[in-house]
């Protein structure tokens, strides 16, 4: 659908929320969106011109479009949901979650078994969970029977079966793990209580559990049963040792829903932490793909819809580190500033760091574990695709980065025989730019690389991959001409997020095929140059080889500079900011000193940036 063609149509999309369908010509639904106003939301894609290649590719594959007008924005965010989890549409976000989940079953019948199992049945039965791993629920099982007595055989425990005598204990009734309902021994009351602990226990909630035990205790102590009493006293500490396994934040804090979010390029990664009665019940970190121009508020806010439906989460607050909106009835959104739960969101900011290096890990380990062969198929496989003139067995790529808008850095990492050769990778302080400037910055990192290696004489890569695209590229070459390197190997640009790849003075990008080998090695490549950079951030802000402009700044201290970029994520930003938004997230007196800095009094220059 062209522009001219959709505004023939514009005029009759509604007006009210709700949510609007894109289908293909073949009647592919391409994608799902909701938005507060229809038409204005709808434009937005046929009035601009896009920079992301994946949204130009969807707004040309649009033949028609469908909405359904509804009565609330609430109404369009759970119909969105829902519809992007029923149908996927390849432009909508990917979660990467294929997996069943287990679930501990309280099955309907007469006095109920408590077993494990991956199959939900609608057949009146009672199912606890999901749960994110099999171990934990194997875990929580042993407890309860070690616990709570009750029946793990398949008999039919029919009143009627009973009554008529038909079965005898087994071993279980004389080891004491079964209190003998098949021979009439236990009341059905009575094995109800059972479950209610039960049911207890998986909700982290071991107080009534704990206090039924202690009575008991007391209750066969004072008739002189001390053997049943010391029984009863090492299922408490059975009950108290489960409970100190459990990681405990504050019971105070009660039951809470707790997600963080890293974004990379194409992909994002978030973590979630299930608090039950201020213990961490539970722990998920999944995968998302970017299919368009999402920021984090989006892919966030989709997650948590997504993992809260999964594990069927009722919980009414949600902890998240940067403001979403999220209009399910009942449920407060929390940005915690300090306190416990600023303490869990870190915790569950180290999970979703973890999970993201183990991918990292395991996809390097991949990659090295294949043989020679396989290694160089791929790499003729670059080069025909390229059509570079000599098989790219030395590969490096250069990428320019910094920390919240300020102190810029360099990256290179070198790629032989198409496994990462880490021994031969490179950090770059910038020395001869002034401010952020990447394309100043690119220029004098690639001819700071070169220079050195033909000093050295060592050898010359035989492609050079500049993150960045067609300005970065245009700086990298500035420094191959002046070293008169043209000719000498293949310099090309990858534009950010897109994966398009640019030649010297060509007008038009190449896009390789999305799932072929040759891309999958560009994508590692460029992956590898991101975590090497952002690694070498950390490591230079830990030893305070740099300093934050913001803690140059007279009575601000390194935890209220960090306050600060965290919410408005750059100094750039905070620049902007008035007092009174200051003030909200700092207190006056130190909004003032922040504000002062930024806005001298007319006439004064202003205050230059600590280095």
């Amino acid at each position: 659908m062209t522009a001219a063609e959709f505004q023939q149509i514009s005029h009759t999309i509604p007006l009210q929320p709700g949510i609007y369908k894109y289908y293909s010509e073949a009647g592919e639904l391409l994608y799902v969106g909701k938005a507060k106003s229809l038409r204005k939301r709808v434009s937005s894609y046929f009035v601009k011109n896009h920079d992301n290649y994946k949204t130009r590719r969807l707004v040309e594959t649009i033949h028609h479009i469908e909405f359904t007008i509804v009565g609330s924005e609430q109404d369009a965010f759970l119909l969105e949901n829902s519809l992007i989890k029923q149908f996927q549409p390849k432009f909508n976000i990917n979660l990467k979650d294929d997996k069943t989940y287990p679930y501990i079953v309280i099955k309907h019948e007469s006095y109920p078994r408590v077993f494990l199992t991956r199959n939900v049945i609608k057949d009146g039965s009672e199912y606890l969970g999901p749960f994110t791993s099999v171990g934990r629920v194997r875990e929580l099982l042993e407890v309860i029977r070690y616990n709570i007595p009750l029946r793990t055989c398949n008999l039919n425990l029919s009143p009627q079966n009973v009554n008529k005598g038909k079965y005898k204990v087994c071993l279980e009734y004389h080891l004491g793990n079964c209190k003998g309902p098949c021979e009439g021994l236990q009341t059905d009351e009575d094995y109800r209580e059972g479950l209610q602990q039960v049911k207890n226990i998986l909700r982290g909630n071991l107080s009534p559990v704990l206090q039924m035990f202690r009575t008991q205790m007391q209750e066969h102590a004072m008739n002189m049963e001390f053997e049943k009493a010391e029984i009863v006293r090492k299922k408490i500490e059975s009950l108290q040792a489960y409970q100190a396994k459990s990681t405990i934040v504050n019971a105070r804090i009660g039951n809470v829903d707790v997600f963080s979010i890293i974004s990379e390029g194409n992909y994002a990664y978030v973590n979630y932490l299930r608090v039950l009665n201020g213990t961490i019940a539970d722990t998920k970190t999944v995968t998302l793909e970017k299919k368009l121009e999402e920021d984090d508020t989006e892919v966030l806010t989709y997650a948590v819809s997504y993992l809260r439906d999964a594990f069927q989460s009722l919980t009414r607050e949600i902890i998240v580190p940067i403001e979403i909106e999220y209009p399910e009835e009942h449920v407060t959104v929390s940005v915690p500033k300090a306190g416990d739960k600023k303490k869990l969101l870190e915790l569950s900011e180290k999970n979703v760091n973890y999970f993201k290096e183990e991918l990292y890990r395991k996809k390097i380990l991949h990659l090295e574990g294949k043989s020679d062969m396989e290694r160089k198929k791929v790499l003729y496989q670059l080069q025909a695709d390229l059509e570079l003139q000599e098989l790219p067995l030395h590969i490096e790529c250069f990428d320019n980065s910094n920390f919240q808008g300020s102190y810029p850095v360099s990256a290179c990492v070198v790629f032989k025989d198409g496994v990462a050769s880490k021994k031969d990778y490179r950090h770059f302080n910038i020395k001869t730019v002034q401010g952020i400037n990447d394309f100043a910055s690119m220029k004098e990192v690639v001819y700071r690389r070169y220079a050195r290696l033909l000093a050295e004489q060592q050898p010359l890569p035989q492609l050079v991959i500049i993150d960045g695209g067609k300005g970065q590229l245009g700086s990298a070459m500035e420094s191959i001409r002046e070293l008169d390197l043209i000719g000498s190997m293949t310099v090309v640009g990858l534009a950010k997020n897109e994966e398009e790849i640019f030649f010297p003075g060509d007008k038009d990008s190449i896009k390789l095929p999305y799932d072929s080998e040759s891309l999958k090695l560009i994508r590692r490549v460029r992956d590898e140059v991101h975590r090497f950079g952002i690694t070498f951030h950390r490591q230079k802000r830990s030893k305070g080889t740099f300093k934050n402009e913001l803690e140059g700044i007279k009575g601000i201290g390194e935890n209220t500079a960090t306050q600060l970029l965290k919410t408005f994520r750059s100094v750039a930003k905070i620049k902007l900011l008035s007092e009174d938004d200051l003030v909200k997230e700092i207190g006056a007196a130190k909004a003032k000193l922040v504000y002062a800095h930024f806005h001298p009094a007319t006439g004064e220059a202003d205050t230059p940036a600590a280095s």
